[in-house]
């Protein structure tokens, strides 16, 4: 892999660098990594990516990380050494939208791929249903990561980046053939529970044990935090209490209460299927820090051969940057490796699988992979 920071958020910038690296007769494909608040304008910017010769993915952020820096301004332009099989699905939100059909389409062969970059508009309503699809299309044939593009002003807009330009309600799917472990945890704890979420609208939960969930939820909650929860400051308060959904033999499923509905309903970043069980979740910088090591950990023992100098990829959810707060700066150098390249996202939801676990799209999470690219 050749790695290429742009410091400046300006989008002529990233273009001029995007077929510098295109030139390089090593390079094969680019995947790149932008920050949301580079403001760039799609209208401009997608005639510019389809002019790139070589097969191209991405997507804008809340932040990215290149070393032990964290950037709410600039790119990462990662120049691979193999051509990616790419493909865009669109219609992320739509309910008649057959994803396993599409994906089969898109790759009726996987070759000799072994890892699989997923990468989705965090703000899309039926990112679960394509998570089934790829189960159901490919199993745990290989590895995968990736996660939510998207912005903290919860407008869903252009945030993906392929060579058709920049989309929105997508999915974009790498193939590579590249060698790769993954780790996933979040370190978050019960706190109260279990519930039962008795009518749910995709992303919504509408209500809690037959009433309506953010009286439940901020029942529950306010006597922990001792202050009220308002619809003003909703987001605030609920960062540091996420929902936990019951998982067989596995870590809980994290969802993120993003917003308040006008009838009262939790709007979360990623589907809350009706009749699940869940916990209301508590946690600490130090928990948070220790699972992101523990991923790390969890992504080295998976690789298959010795990781050394292989890059380090942290898709880490945003929500646990704003909860974590000065003590973020832990979290990165709880998953940064002597001598390797630490590159990554501050995602809105996570996606992540080391071809043993369930695949799924986690939010609050942090994800790790060592890929040979």
């Amino acid at each position: 892999m050749i790695l290429c920071f742009v410091e400046s958020d300006r989008q002529e910038v990233l273009i001029e660098h995007c077929h510098d690296m295109a030139a390089d007769e090593k390079v094969k494909g680019l995947f790149l990594l932008a920050c949301d608040g580079n403001d760039y304008d799609p209208s401009w910017l997608s005639p510019k990516l389809q002019d790139i010769a070589l097969p191209l993915f991405g997507g804008t952020f809340p932040g990215i990380i290149h070393g032990r820096v964290r950037h709410e301004k600039g790119a990462l332009i990662l120049g691979l050494s193999k051509a990616p099989a790419i493909c865009s699905i669109p219609g992320l939100s739509l309910q008649q939208q057959d994803f396993e059909t599409a994906i089969a389409q898109s790759f009726p062969d996987a070759g000799d791929a072994q890892t699989l970059i997923v990468l989705v508009d965090g703000l899309a309503r039926r990112i679960s249903g394509l998570i089934e699809g790829l189960f159901n299309h490919f199993g745990l044939e290989f590895n995968y990561i990736g996660g939510g593009a998207g912005s903290l002003s919860m407008v869903q807009q252009p945030c993906l980046f392929t060579n058709a330009g920049m989309v929105q309600d997508h999915a974009v799917l790498a193939l590579l053939e590249a060698e790769s472990g993954v780790g996933v945890r979040h370190g978050w704890e019960p706190l109260a529970g279990p519930f039962q979420i008795t009518e749910s609208r995709h992303n919504v939960v509408v209500s809690i044990d037959f009433q309506p969930a953010f009286e439940i939820y901020r029942r529950t909650v306010e006597p922990h935090l001792g202050r009220e929860i308002t619809v003003e400051n909703f987001f605030e308060m609920a960062k540091n209490h996420p929902l936990g959904l019951a998982k067989l033999g596995a870590e809980r499923l994290v969802r993120d209460p993003a917003a308040l509905t006008p009838d009262g309903g939790i709007q979360c970043v990623g589907e809350v299927p009706e009749g699940s069980y869940f916990h209301i979740l508590t946690g600490s910088a130090a928990s948070l820090v220790d699972a992101a090591r523990c991923a790390m950990e969890s992504a080295c023992s998976e690789y298959p051969g010795t990781p050394d100098e292989k890059p380090t990829f942290f898709f880490d959810c945003i929500s646990r940057v704003l909860y974590l707060e000065d003590h973020f700066q832990q979290e990165i150098d709880a998953v940064q490796r002597p001598g390797a390249p630490l590159v990554g996202a501050l995602t809105m939801g996570e996606i992540g699988c080391s071809g043993r676990d369930y695949l799924e799209f986690y939010n609050k999470t942090s994800v790790v992979g060592i890929l040979d690219v």
